[in-house]
């Protein structure tokens, strides 16, 4: 795996998953949780999706080219003999040649008949990213979540920077609502004490 991949991507999940715990209000400690862990998932997803991709990768592209191979009609011919067939009796490869016209198709037929014939291999190559796009999200959203509840848990034990401090209540007892700050906030409290 490249460097950039292998930390760029846990980084930008992590700044990414503790920025979004900020906005939504949650203590720095929690969000600190959150980022960590979702950074956490977000490296695990990016191996998991390599150790899949390299076991499953070859799946569906294995049973598409058993399709393609497979003898269909009457003829008994497979559907990669006859694309390959209407490739060689196309105008295109009779003015072009074969190299031209299989490596840089220019009409739309023989576009989609390449397409076809190449399928298998493209979807082996897309494989990694494919499985990359889906886990790692995946993965770096449910550790968030779990960070979340780590700081949820610790906030609630009453450890220092998981509590949110709290904004003072003015008619909560204790604030400068109770009897003794009104006297001394009146207009009249430089000469009530003389």
């Amino acid at each position: 795996m490249r460097g950039a991949l292998k930390y760029g991507v846990p980084a930008a999940a992590a700044l990414g998953v503790g920025g979004y715990a900020l906005s939504q209000g949650e203590d720095p400690g929690s969000a600190a949780l959150a980022a960590a862990a979702g950074g956490l998932g977000a490296y695990g997803g990016l191996v998991g999706a390599t150790k899949l991709a390299g076991k499953y990768s070859d799946v569906i592209p294995g049973l598409i080219s058993k399709g393609l191979d497979k003898g269909v009609g009457k003829s008994g011919k497979s559907i990669r003999n006859r694309v390959e067939q209407a490739i060689v009796n196309s105008p295109e490869y009779m003015s072009r040649g074969q190299s031209a016209t299989l490596y840089s198709p220019q009409t739309v037929g023989n576009v989609a008949r390449t397409g076809l014939l190449g399928l298998p291999a493209s979807l082996q190559a897309a494989a990694k990213p494919v499985f990359a796009a889906g886990l790692v999200p995946a993965t770096t959203l449910a550790a968030g979540a779990g960070g979340l509840a780590l700081g949820t848990a610790a906030n609630s034990m009453g450890l220092p920077g998981f509590g949110q401090g709290g904004a003072i209540d003015p008619e909560s007892p204790g604030s400068s609502n109770t009897a003794s700050a009104k006297y001394g906030v009146t207009p009249y409290a430089s000469t009530q004490y003389m």
